[in-house]
């Protein structure tokens, strides 16, 4: 098994999520709000990892200007990261630029790649599903994905369609990807869990020389643009690797591709909604976080940072509270926020996720 003294691992941390704005903006990115836990997102992510990836094997990738916000918030000193030039590229880029620093010095190791803005519990679990996924990807020399059991029907996912099993450590199971599917609709959702289909977690593992040589074979645009490295010139590399998600560009395009199921509760942080399946609502079916008064209220979203927030007599909103702005939306429309932001201008969210 992997373990803390070989594992090498990329936090990807870039973007705004100005879905949650006024929560998240620009001069604090979504990594640095307290959704999942009372710790920022990013702090979540560097605890969860505690006890299988050494810190100085530990690397945050994200954008030149959140270095300093990130760095004061986790302690991380700018060794520590890896930058990308604004709007930042895909997945996929930043995954191959990630594994050739690693190769560099550790031609041998196993990567391990995941989002700083995922919800996970528990984390003795995912630790473990990490260490199994590094040996069946060390023993196979195979990319392995790490794959959810889904819960529901969900359009924003992409899923995975298992095929003949892998072999793996006691208590797990793997098995090599027949076939991915990129955010169905909602009735293509439902055929996928009930034909057993998993969601794509976005966490991935790999050995590094395994995933080089297939971004060669597969991705050809990035293996040429990985010269640019060469030279310290990563604006170049980023300009010239293009934006493709790793899935499309590597993934979806190999023969050399498994998953493990998480024994793990997992959930993406993407949006209010999401933040509210993870949290646990009165019995009126609100969710409240802060100081927040309730009467006659229903299946709310009600988020106070600095101050009170009172909410009577409605139903199905989404109020949240800062110093800076408050947001009173419905909860069926907390999905657009971005659209809204830019159309009064509050915000330029242009290069937001």
């Amino acid at each position: 098994m992997t373990s803390i003294l070989d594992a090498w691992v990329t936090i990807l941390a870039g973007g705004v999520g100005s879905r949650f704005w006024p929560l998240s903006t620009p001069e604090r990115p979504k990594q640095l709000v307290p959704l999942a836990s009372s710790d920022p997102l990013l702090v979540d992510a560097l605890k969860r990892l505690r006890g299988f990836a050494a810190p100085e094997r530990t690397r945050v990738l994200t954008q030149e200007e959140m270095v300093g916000p990130l760095g004061a918030a986790t302690g991380l000193d700018e060794g520590s990261f890896l930058t990308e030039p604004p709007p930042g590229g895909g997945t996929a880029a930043a995954l191959a630029r990630a594994a050739w620093e690693i190769a560099r010095v550790d031609p041998e190791a196993v990567h391990v790649s995941l989002h700083a803005d995922a919800a996970v519990r528990p984390d003795g679990a995912f630790r473990e599903v990490l260490a199994a996924a590094a040996a069946v990807a060390r023993k196979e020399r195979l990319l392995l994905t790490v794959a959810a059991p889904p819960d529901r029907p969900e359009t924003g996912y992409g899923y995975i369609e298992p095929g003949e099993p892998l072999p793996a450590p006691d208590g797990h199971r793997a098995y090599r990807v027949r076939s991915f599917v990129e955010k169905p609709g909602p009735a293509d959702a439902a055929r996928c869990v009930e034909k057993g289909y998993r969601w794509n977690t976005g966490i991935f593992v790999w050995p590094v020389a395994v995933f080089l040589r297939e971004v060669e074979a597969r991705a050809p645009e990035i293996a040429a643009a990985l010269s640019h490295l060469e030279h310290g010139d990563v604006a170049s590399y980023f300009r010239d690797a293009g934006t493709a998600a790793v899935d499309v560009a590597v993934l979806e395009r190999s023969p050399r591709v498994g998953s493990i199921d998480a024994t793990f509760e997992w959930e993406d942080v993407g949006s209010w909604e999401a933040l509210a399946r993870i949290s646990r609502a009165d019995s009126m079916g609100n969710v409240s976080y802060g100081s927040v008064g309730l009467a006659e209220a229903r299946r709310n979203i009600v988020f106070a940072e600095s101050g009170r927030v009172v909410v009577v007599g409605v139903s199905d909103l989404l109020v949240a509270q800062t110093d800076e702005a408050t947001l009173v939306i419905p909860r069926s429309e907390s999905a657009n926020i971005k659209r809204y932001l830019n159309q009064i201008a509050l915000n330029d969210c242009s290069d937001c996720e």
